[in-house]
C-alpha cells in the first residue's frame, strides 16, 4: 500500500465510519502529510505499513529542531496516532508504531474567567428596547446558562428547546447529541426574543426557518458576528479582559465547580469526551478558598 492510497482509505474511515466532521478529517489527513513530506525531503522510501517509531521520533525530532510549538507538534503526533489506530484497526498492521512515542510536555493554559459581577455589568448594557438588544441578551444568557460553544449557539434549533422541561439539545462536536438543562433566567429572554422579536421577521432565509438565532438579513448568525457582539458589550460594560463567546462557557464550568458541582455532571454538559478536559475548571482563587476555609473548617470559624 502506498501513501496515497492508505491517505485515501484513511479518509474514507474517518468520513463513513466515524462520522468526523470536515474539519477533522482535514487535520488528520494534513498531519500525515506532513510526515509524508518529511520522508521526501530526507529521502526515506517508507511506505505507510513499514514505518518504524524511530521514523517517527526522528520526524518529531524534526519539527522540533524547525521550532514548531509544542502545541503544534502534539496536533502532530494526535493525527499520527489516529492513522495508525485506524491500520491496526484495519488489520493493515500488527503494532502500532506511536503507542510509544511521546510528545512535548504541554503547559495547561488556565482560561480567562468572567466574574458573576462582569457577567452583569455586560447584560445590564444591553439595550432591550432594540429588538436586536432582546436577541443580543438571549445569546449571552444562553452562552452563559448552557455552557455553549459559539459553534453550538448559532447552530441551535427551535424544536430542539425544551424550555418548560428546562432542556436544550445541543448539537456537538461530531455530532453528539447531549442535554443541557437551561436556567428560567435564560427561558426567559429566550421566550421574549422568540415569541416578541423573532416571530414577527417577514423574511427568513430558505434552510433557516428552524434557527434560533438569525441576524438582519434573517439567516442564521455566524460565530464571528458572535465575537463581535461579545467584544462590544464588554467594551461598553468596562470589561477589560481579553474575552470571547467561549469565556462565557469557561464562566460557566468555573462557577459550577466553584459551587460544589460534581465534576462528572460539568463534564456531561460540557460535552467533553475526557474528563481530564473539565479538570482545567478546578482552578480556584486564592480569595475563595480562603474563603472556604474560614466559612467551614471547624477550627477556624469565626
Amino acid at each position: 500500500m502506498n501513501w496515497q492510497t492508505a491517505l485515501n482509505t484513511f479518509r474514507d474511515y474517518m468520513l463513513l465510519e466515524r462520522s468526523f466532521s470536515p474539519n477533522t478529517i482535514g487535520a488528520y489527513l494534513d498531519d500525515v502529510r506532513k510526515f509524508v513530506r518529511y520522508l521526501e525531503i530526507e529521502n526515506r522510501a517508507v511506505p505507510p505499513l513499514k514505518v518504524s517509531q524511530g521514523d517517527l521520533e526522528n520526524f518529531i525530532l524534526w519539527v522540533n529542531q524547525l521550532g514548531l510549538e509544542a502545541n503544534s507538534q502534539a496536533r502532530l503526533i494526535s493525527g499520527l496516532r489516529a492513522f495508525y489506530k485506524f491500520l491496526l484497526v484495519e488489520d493493515l498492521i500488527d503494532d502500532d508504531p506511536t503507542e510509544l512515542l511521546e510528545g512535548p510536555r504541554l503547559r495547561r493554559k488556565v482560561p480567562e474567567v468572567l466574574s458573576v459581577h462582569e457577567i452583569q455589568a455586560m447584560l445590564s448594557v444591553i439595550d432591550l428596547s432594540e429588538p436586536l438588544g432582546v436577541r443580543n441578551r438571549a445569546i449571552v444568557e444562553v452562552l452563559y446558562a448552557c455552557g455553549l460553544r459559539v459553534s453550538e449557539l448559532v447552530h441551535l434549533k427551535i424544536t430542539h428547546l425544551f424550555t418548560e422541561a428546562g432542556f436544550v439539545k445541543v448539537i456537538g462536536k461530531n455530532d453528539k447529541e447531549r442535554l443541557v438543562p437551561i436556567g428560567q433566567e435564560a427561558v426567559k429572554y429566550l421566550r421574549m426574543y422568540l415569541d416578541h422579536v423573532r416571530v414577527h421577521r417577514e423574511k427568513i432565509r430558505p434552510g433557516h426557518e428552524n434557527t434560533v438565532f438569525l441576524n438582519r438579513r434573517g439567516a442564521r448568525m455566524t460565530r464571528v458576528m458572535v465575537f463581535y457582539i461579545i467584544k462590544e458589550l464588554a467594551e461598553k460594560a468596562g470589561v477589560t479582559k481579553n474575552i470571547s463567546p467561549h469565556t462565557f462557557r469557561h464562566s460557566f464550568a468555573t462557577h459550577l465547580v466553584e459551587g460544589g458541582a460534581d465534576l462528572k455532571a460539568v463534564q456531561d454538559m460540557l460535552g467533553h469526551e475526557s474528563i481530564t478536559t473539565t479538570e482545567i475548571y478546578t482552578h480556584l482563587d486564592t480569595e475563595y478558598l480562603k474563603e472556604t476555609i474560614y466559612l467551614y473548617h471547624p477550627r477556624l470559624k469565626m
